[in-house]
């Protein structure tokens, strides 16, 4: 009730300044418990989550507010991408709220401080309950791209409850083609080396568009399988254009929210054909409701995460969709959501 109150003097600024302001608040709010295990638990790549439904990347992309995200009902929270250097991103204005489409454009571009500020800033919350993944990227300028995710694999891997390498952003030029297959099995072996093994290195979820072709859903399917990824994250935002009401349709970037979830949920059920079931997948893109993430995990998602629906219906969204979801399964005769996830 009072982000209803509130959304309307929010919307005045725009989207990143009170993308700014909401982090802000959530910097010097009184700490609330993460969830603790119940109806929901689930557990993936040998990690425990209370209950299915993360915060996505780029809303904590430095790793300020993990511990506060929990607070808010979600059972996971990843924060980044961060990469190596210090990168300001692309030129303002590059963050763009589409009401009428309950969507959002962004062209950021891996804006962060840095892999050694998160760091040290994610060391001093070691200890604190909750799993927080951790994103990890390249830097736009870098001579070598793959050198800067073993780079952060291996300064992140012991601060991470898993690690999520990001090739899938449209805003890095280039980027995206290391999502081909020699690119990319070459990427994963570096990270993985990197990582470290045994009991306490975290698993790798990796982190794929939507604007996949068929063969290229094989191929990583396959990757994913013979590297014994964790998971894959299916999907980032999409350089695809649906019809939009918005005057902001025509701005570049990746677009997220309402527009995207029937591509999205297209894409996670392909992957779920691809792996067999093999590796867990982690729903993402155009999640709002309980409904839709019941859907993604009825169609093969073990997880979800969402953003770009919290601009809209404000942080309570977590705890809602989780009630929700509580329901969802008592309703279907499900016990656990693992019962739950590709029963469609």
């Amino acid at each position: 009730m009072l982000y209803s109150l509130l959304r309307p003097l929010l919307y005045r600024l725009d989207a990143e300044t009170a993308h700014g302001l909401a982090l802000s608040v959530l910097k010097f709010m009184p700490r609330r418990a993460a969830p603790s295990s119940g109806p929901l638990s689930t557990s993936v790549a040998g990690i425990h989550f209370p209950n299915p439904v993360g915060m996505a990347a780029g809303f904590d992309k430095d790793g300020e507010v993990p511990d506060a995200l929990l607070g808010l009902g979600f059972g996971f929270a990843e924060v980044g991408s961060i990469t190596p250097l210090p990168q300001a991103g692309n030129p303002r204005p590059r963050l763009f709220r589409l009401v009428e489409d309950r969507a959002v454009i962004n062209r950021m571009g891996f804006n962060n401080g840095g892999g050694e500020v998160a760091a040290q800033r994610l060391a001093a919350r070691l200890g604190n309950p909750g799993v927080v993944g951790i994103n990890i990227g390249a830097n736009k300028d870098s001579a070598d791209r793959i050198a800067d995710y073993a780079t952060m694999a291996a300064l992140m891997a012991p601060l991470a409850s898993y690690l999520a390498v990001n090739v899938s952003s449209p805003n890095t030029p280039g980027l995206r083609a290391l999502q081909d297959e020699g690119a990319l099995a070459g990427l994963l072996d570096g990270v993985l080396a990197a990582r470290g093994q045994g009991p306490s290195a975290p698993p790798v979820f990796l982190k794929v568009a939507p604007d996949l072709q068929p063969a290229d859903i094989d191929a990583i399917a396959r990757i994913a399988i013979d590297k014994n990824l964790g998971g894959l994250i299916v999907s980032n935002t999409t350089i695809t254009r649906p019809p939009l009401a918005s005057a902001h349709a025509g701005e570049a970037g990746g677009l997220s929210g309402a527009p995207l979830k029937a591509l999205a949920l297209t894409t996670l059920r392909s992957f779920r054909k691809a792996t067999g079931g093999a590796v867990p997948l982690v729903g993402a893109g155009g999640i709002a409701t309980a409904e839709d993430a019941w859907e993604r995990i009825r169609a093969g998602a073990s997880l979800v995460q969402l953003y770009s629906a919290m601009v809209y219906e404000g942080p309570g969204i977590a705890r809602r969709i989780t009630a929700g979801l509580e329901a969802l399964m008592r309703r279907d005769g499900f016990a656990t959501i693992a019962e739950a996830v590709g029963s469609e």
